[in-house]
């Protein structure tokens, strides 16, 4: 180490308290973090690229400061998805440091990984409170039956109005008008359900039946419409 001779030159003036950094709440404890193998908790973050054409949620379950789980999800950019395969695999074994440090293809998927670094380190993870953390898997939870992320698609315009395309229950296939041509309920199909329905062995057809499900006054619906053709 290199030190300027004004440096040189000073009276050397002993060091009084040291306290330590400020403990965080960590998985059900309070934990003075010093090095990366001091950090754990889930977590998510959400990030963006430059045009802002796409987004990604992410979450990491981290142990020990090691990335033992990563849920990546995208929305909005198909080259997106391809960035995502490479990230799940990527992150998986790697220190917070580490991965913060190390290009994941995707600039949304990279700032998704600085928002939740601070969140981890600045311990607000989801588990802060949460006594031994959640195990490894906790992520797919998010995911819900299927393993299809929760997706809201929403068009809408001053000469039509609005159109409903998915829905966190499925997609949604028909809307349903009252008498004013106002929504009153929509139908829609668990298309994780459906594909699951369909690897057992059920028929294509029954499986669309029984993936096909209702919300709102559907039943009342004076007309429904197709909302991606009519």
């Amino acid at each position: 180490m290199i030190y300027s001779s004004e440096v040189q030159g000073m009276v050397c003036v002993a060091k009084g308290p040291n306290h330590g950094p400020a403990p965080i709440p960590q998985e059900g404890r309070w934990v003075q973090a010093k090095e990366i193998k001091d950090i754990s908790g889930l977590t998510h973050g959400v990030g963006w690229c430059a045009p802002q054409q796409g987004a990604c949620k992410l979450t990491l379950n981290v142990k020990e400061g090691i990335i033992q789980e990563a849920l990546i999800e995208t929305i909005g950019c198909s080259g997106m998805t391809h960035s995502a395969a490479m990230a799940a695999e990527i992150l998986s074994g790697k220190t917070i440091l580490e991965a913060l440090n190390t290009d994941l293809v995707c600039d949304a998927i990279n700032t998704a990984m600085r928002e939740i670094f601070l969140q981890i380190a600045y311990g607000r993870t989801q588990t802060a409170f949460s006594e031994g953390g959640l195990p490894i898997g906790a992520g797919l939870e998010d995911l819900g039956k299927g393993l299809r992320s929760q997706i809201g698609t929403m068009y809408g315009t001053v000469a039509k109005g609005v159109r409903y395309l998915e829905m966190a229950e499925g997609y949604v296939t028909r809307m349903a008008l009252d008498k004013n041509d106002e929504v009153i309920g929509y139908q829609f199909v668990h298309l994780g359900k459906m594909m699951e329905f369909i690897e057992k062995g059920v028929e294509p057809g029954e499986a669309l039946k029984k993936a096909t499900s209702q919300y709102g006054r559907f039943d009342e619906a004076v007309r429904t419409i197709n909302p991606r053709h009519q």
